[in-house]
């Protein structure tokens, strides 16, 4: 038994005549104690299980201790959590929590085969990262990285998780695409310099519909901001529309994704559209006497004033039709600020004013939604030398985000955390200290007795488990 004497002291400034001694001996103590809520999300969603469904394994199953639904729960918890890197599982495999929350049967690694293993029951980096690794041409016969994920079989997961989300189908939904940048400091497949962000970076396209995530496709930054969105969004509306034969959709985004391909096949499909417009001469002479009275009547207030205008647009050669545009004609007390909209929707549907501010200006949430992935989950950590373990990442992230969307949406509801985003849903619920005793029977975990937030915890704890579990 090691001595109090021998034991190594960190000495700190003392505090109304006492000394602050302070030792690395408190035994199994996890930073992390809040994580046993992600693991009752994901006993009743089914999330990590259907996404470890995803990938094909082709190791011989005699000769692995991790498999790949633990090493998928791992990498997810992990970004969850707050740990970006693959380097921290070098530390956090000695975690007996996060084992607990993958489902390994000796959460303290007591017996792994090699006995440099030994006391760490999970995996390390160098086994996480074939699950980013492995080339798409891998087969059962290939010697290294054999864990191959079916990218098909991601994009159909993240618009299911979306259908079981409701147990009935909605009257109508929103669904919302925007491109963003993904800046670059290496040499990665598929880099480019983007004049408008100033940097080499990615151009990844997302998709939701509200918070719920429904596509997260990385690209090369060298294409047009709508580049590819056709598809996404067909494969998308013919999967929802497959369960939800009568859901009204309406399309939502920017100018960027105001193209005649989208357009006319939205046209065709029986699917609305609101986008926005990119402003020309052509288009602000039709809005000429609606700017001049905002401008007057601005000066005369000294306070923004605003116009609405509705009328009939079709480009000189890109548009195969004429379409109902909406302008706003605005001034503010330094400039004049006009802005357009184009939609399928009629008048009767929806008059300018609420077209513009309540449905189109709406779309700006899903600039939190993107920050949420990107800041908080790490969905910029695209650093590895391929775009396909880069698409990989991003998939991770965004399992990792519904993980987190799932735990709002099924336990916050009527909490103050209820429309709180990740990172603090993550400070607050998740990160809690607590020491971890593993038994025969039980793994006991004694979360921190001053923790601000036990009262909410519990609350949160008490919803999750009354809800049944996904069998």
């Amino acid at each position: 038994m090691t001595t109090e004497c021998t034991q190594e002291s960190l000495w700190f400034s003392r505090q109304n005549g006492r000394q602050v001694v302070a030792r690395f001996d408190g035994g199994n103590i996890t930073s992390d104690g809040g994580g046993l809520l992600l693991r009752e999300v994901e006993r009743r969603t089914g999330i990590l299980r259907q996404f470890a469904a995803c990938f094909t394994d082709h190791r011989e199953a005699e000769q692995i201790e991790h498999t790949v639904d633990e090493l998928v729960s791992q990498r997810v918890y992990g970004l969850a959590l707050g740990y970006e890197d693959l380097n921290d599982h070098d530390e956090l495999r000695r975690d007996p929590l996060l084992a607990t929350l993958v489902g390994k049967a000796d959460p303290l690694g007591r017996d792994r085969t090699r006995p440099r293993d030994h006391g760490a029951a999970l995996a390390g980096k160098s086994t996480l990262n074939r699950l980013e690794l492995t080339r798409p041409e891998t087969v059962a016969t290939s010697r290294y990285k054999k864990i191959l994920l079916k990218d098909d079989a991601v994009d159909r997961l993240l618009v299911d998780v979306f259908l079981q989300a409701h147990r009935r189908a909605p009257n109508q939904i929103v669904i919302d695409l925007d491109a963003t940048d993904d800046p670059l400091h290496g040499r990665q497949e598929g880099r480019f310099f983007h004049g408008y962000y100033g940097s080499y970076c990615y151009l990844p396209l997302y998709i939701f519909c509200g918070e719920h995530l429904l596509c997260a496709r990385l690209r090369p930054s060298d294409i047009d901001a709508s580049a590819g969105a056709l598809e996404e969004v067909q494969r998308i509306v013919g999967r929802i529309r497959a369960r939800w034969p009568k859901v009204r959709i309406v399309l939502r985004a920017d100018s960027g994704f105001a193209r005649e391909a989208i357009m006319a096949w939205c046209e065709a499909s029986s699917v609305d559209y609101v986008f926005g417009l990119a402003k020309n001469a052509r288009l602000n002479r039709v809005l000429g006497r609606e700017l001049h009275q905002v401008k007057l009547e601005c000066e005369r207030t000294g306070r923004p004033a605003r116009l609405f205008k509705n009328f009939t647009y079709r480009t000189r050669k890109t548009w195969s039709r004429s379409r109902r545009v909406v302008g706003k004609a605005e001034h503010l007390p330094d400039k004049s600020n006009p802005r357009f909209v184009v939609t399928s929707l009629s008048l009767e549907e929806c008059d300018d004013r609420s077209l513009y501010e309540d449905l189109y200006c709406a779309r700006g949430d899903m600039e939190n939604r993107i920050k949420e992935q990107q800041l908080y989950l790490f969905a910029d950590r695209t650093s590895t030398a391929t775009m396909r373990g880069n698409q990989i990442r991003l998939y991770l992230s965004s399992v990792a985000y519904l993980l987190l969307h799932a735990l709002r949406r099924l336990a916050l509801k009527g909490t103050p955390l209820a429309r709180a985003q990740c990172h603090t849903i993550r400070l607050k619920l998740l990160k809690i200290g607590a020491q971890v005793r593993v038994t025969v029977r039980k793994v006991w975990v004694s979360l921190s007795s001053s923790s601000p937030y036990a009262a909410l915890f519990r609350r949160v704890c008490a919803n999750l488990r009354a809800l049944p579990l996904r069998t």
